[in-house]
């Protein structure tokens, strides 16, 4: 959503996740119990988009192939493990 913001074009976004409790607490769908300060500075940043671009999410399964879920979790797996990410020229869906 910061992504949005620095950009000086409007438009429609669509975030792509494949957590639906994520999306449904980011757009103030469901409430959340826990972690309530990011939940609250996400929803803040969602606001902010909102006001600027049209900004809605969608929910793809995870390890369905999805090439940009794929990606993410290829890159949230080595910054767990504190390892570099695979180029994106040499990285394939499935390579963790």
């Amino acid at each position: 959503m910061r992504w949005i913001l620095a950009r000086d074009v409007t438009g429609e976004y669509i975030i792509r996740t494949d957590s639906n409790y994520a999306g449904n607490i980011t757009d103030g769908t469901w409430n959340a119990k826990a972690n309530l300060a990011l939940v609250l500075r996400v929803r803040a940043l969602w606001d902010e988009v909102q006001k600027v671009s049209g900004v809605k999410w969608n929910h793809v399964r995870a390890h369905r192939g999805h090439r940009w879920n794929e990606r993410a979790d290829h890159l949230a797996a080595r910054a767990a493990a504190d390892e570099a990410p695979v180029p994106f020229t040499f990285w394939k869906p499935g390579m963790r």
